[in-house]
């Protein structure tokens, strides 16, 4: 796709217009405290008028340890603003920008450069761009984007070499354009280092061939549900996508990802068993 019609897309996707809530903000970010000392936040999609990232960023400025807070203004049809704070108990620098404030332009990359760590709710429908962009210039992040966003082959790439995980909580709820409170599957995405990446998944159930089924097409048992992993089989396993909430990448390794066509993902294609398709699986081995 195009840039520009990437832009116009994401113009003409009022589905992409989820405010987050100022509980699942707090509630995850809380987790992360210790980054934040001197460091530059810039929430590079967010109405800062309307954004719960900053009111909470700005509010806690001093609780944090920040050094700055940065906020860019989106509008789709004509240059606007970003706000910049350097102290907790000074008001914000308001400047105009020449474009748009959307997060692929040139003032708004400059300030990318800057910054330290990204923080936001990116839209859903550009998310796989938007992480690109962010890898491409080696930032700190804490985003939310859809649960199904690890199916995207960028996504679970990153997953694989040990570069993105998911954060503490689901976010299962955001308010809309219209006032109204809309529940959809979130979750947050993070590369900083946080505690529950290290956790070991625990383990209990034991290995029996007559519990699990094996694929017809690929030489690995289906386990349906995480918590069905068996503790003391060594081959491959196929689990949900749901599983890589818990993964832990010194406990196990990430082989490849069953694709919802014939395309291979890292050498897995869609699964079978007696015939029929399993749909959201990844395909895993204990270390």
């Amino acid at each position: 796709m195009s840039k520009n019609k990437s832009l116009n897309k994401a113009k003409s996707t009022k589905n992409d217009e989820f405010y987050t809530l100022a509980s699942d903000i707090e509630n995850e970010v809380k987790h992360y405290k210790h980054h934040f000392k001197d460091k530059v936040v810039f929430l590079n999609c967010d109405d800062p008028e309307k954004s719960q990232f900053w009111q909470y960023f700005s509010k806690n400025f001093k609780h944090l340890g920040l050094k700055k807070l940065i906020a860019t203004h989106y509008n789709p049809s004509e240059p606007t603003y970003m706000l910049e704070l350097y102290h907790y108990n000074e008001d914000p620098i308001k400047t105009k920008l020449k474009g748009n404030g959307d997060f692929r332009n040139s003032e708004s990359i400059s300030l990318l450069e800057e910054s330290d760590i990204i923080i936001t709710n990116p839209p859903f429908s550009i998310f796989r761009e938007y992480l690109d962009q962010l890898f491409a210039y080696k930032k700190k992040f804490l985003i939310i984007g859809s649960k199904d966003a690890v199916t995207y082959k960028n996504v679970f790439k990153a997953f694989k070499e040990n570069n993105i995980w998911i954060g503490y909580n689901s976010v299962t709820s955001f308010l809309v354009p219209s006032g109204d409170i809309k529940n959809v599957g979130a979750i947050w995405f993070t590369n900083l280092d946080i505690d529950k990446k290290n956790e070991k998944y625990p383990l209990y159930k034991k290995y029996d061939p007559n519990e699990y089924e094996k694929y017809d097409n690929f030489d690995a048992i289906h386990v349906e549900k995480a918590k069905d992993i068996p503790i003391d089989y060594e081959g491959l396993m196929g689990v949900p996508y749901s599983f890589l909430k818990y993964f832990n990448h010194k406990q196990f390794e990430l082989v490849g990802m069953s694709a919802y066509s014939d395309e291979e993902y890292y050498g897995v294609g869609q699964l079978y068993i007696k015939g029929k398709k399993k749909f959201s699986r990844i395909v895993i081995r204990r270390r």
